[in-house]
């Protein structure tokens, strides 16, 4: 893995919340088999999309979060993927910590209620992170009741990312709206949409409805999906 290079933009913690605020966060990733799956091609994605606008870029996987570092001078949320279910977005400690080593300057990771495989509790990986970064901290939630967690664990944003997967709330068809507005309304914490947000009319009932950001990322990034929303509409697909 190649290490973070120095921007030019030192990212202390306001100057992160500073940029989110108000504006455009895109997820920029590729699932493990696929044609885009390279961190130089995640890193050009993400110099893409800040080129049309985006505020800050998510990035998954350590070699990726470091490429996209060292490729744009937007805070970058990074996390790391680890498993294919229950607790698996940047899931122990040691995660965290690894992803905050490879230059994030949000790191991203689960943010629910459910046991962590370390044993640890949200609040002991956010109090033992910041011992060793300035890394803001990121809970990807799937509730009302994870996101009232993960503000009295001690992180410094709440995201929507895990409603309708984790067994507490139905999974809708776009953003988790009522969601959102359960967390803003009960929440002091930045809040940032994510999850399902496909259209810039669903951004924009986002952010009326007092998200801090919305994040982007199959809309945007993943051609497969998007491609295969317009192949569907054809009679003699498949």
């Amino acid at each position: 893995m190649t290490g973070p290079q120095e921007t030019s933009t030192t990212w202390t913690r306001d100057r992160v919340l500073d940029a989110m605020r108000g504006r455009l966060t895109v997820s920029c990733q590729a699932y493990p088999g696929e044609p885009l799956r390279d961190p130089r091609t995640t890193a050009q994605m993400a110099r893409a999309v800040v080129a049309g606008g985006a505020a800050a870029v998510r990035a998954q996987g350590l070699d990726d979060v470091a490429a996209v570092v060292a490729a744009v001078d937007v805070p970058v949320v990074g996390l790391w993927k680890d498993g294919d279910g229950g607790v698996f977005i940047t899931p122990t400690l040691r995660h965290a910590r690894a992803v905050a080593d490879a230059g994030a300057h949000v790191v991203a990771l689960d943010g629910t209620r459910r046991p962590r495989p370390d044993g640890l509790t949200l609040a002991e990986t956010v109090a033992r992170l910041r011992e060793t970064t300035d890394a803001l901290v990121m809970a990807d939630c799937g509730s009302l009741g994870d996101a009232l967690a993960a503000q009295d664990a001690g992180v410094d944003l709440l995201g929507t990312t895990l409603a309708g997967y984790t067994g507490e709330r139905p999974r809708t068809s776009g953003p988790d709206l009522e969601l959102v507005d359960e967390v803003v309304a009960a929440c002091a914490l930045p809040v940032v949409v994510e999850g399902r947000v496909h259209t810039p009319a669903q951004a924009a009932e986002a952010m009326a409805r007092g998200a801090f950001s919305v994040c982007v990322g199959t809309a945007i990034t993943h051609p497969t999906t998007l491609t295969s929303w317009f192949v569907e509409v054809f009679p003699t697909h498949g």
